[in-house]
């Protein structure tokens, strides 16, 4: 499938999760599996050009592409999750949100130094939780080789929070 057709497949759902929302919905690329591969293809492609020793998908649809991705290109994937969800040592990240703050961590052993990883979501909006992902990788001394996104909300401006690293997206909208 192009990404016009992909695209076209994303919902828009008024006023959730509150009113003045327009929230972006992605389950029909999940319920399309023509969509589904022609994603996994797209993210591969650029995996393969970036040269990449891991993958690191955030929480938590990030999980299911990264998955997916993982297993095309043959590598590992590394979960990043909200705090206290992960049962081993962890390292964490603080970041602000529009009111307050939340945090993002990985697996201790996860990074390697001077280890190269990708990171993954499915959607990229205001940036924070991307750029906190960027923000470990470089605590534990790897080296952020692309950040990849199947949907990017480009009037949000996220990837300004991300300036200096390769962000690729399937979609902006």
């Amino acid at each position: 499938m192009t990404p016009e057709e992909i695209k076209a497949l994303v919902r828009d759902v008024p006023d959730f999760p509150k009113p003045g929302i327009v929230f972006k919905d992605i389950t029909p690329l999940l319920t399309n599996a023509p969509a589904f591969s022609s994603i996994i293809d797209y993210l591969a492609d650029r995996a393969t050009k970036h040269g990449a020793a891991g993958i690191l998908a955030i929480e938590s649809r990030g999980f299911i592409f990264g998955a997916a991705l993982a297993d095309r290109v043959g590598l590992p994937m590394h979960l990043v999750r909200k705090r206290g969800k992960l049962p081993r040592a962890t390292v964490s990240m603080e970041y602000d949100l529009e009111y307050g703050t939340d945090h993002v961590e990985m697996h201790a052993d996860a990074i390697e130094e001077f280890g190269r990883y990708l990171i993954v979501d499915d959607v990229i909006a205001t940036g924070g939780t991307a750029a906190a992902v960027v923000e470990l990788v470089k605590k534990q001394g790897g080296v952020v080789s692309a950040c990849l996104f199947v949907l990017e909300l480009g009037f949000l401006n996220g990837r300004s929070l991300l300036d200096g690293h390769t962000i690729e997206s399937l979609m902006t909208l």
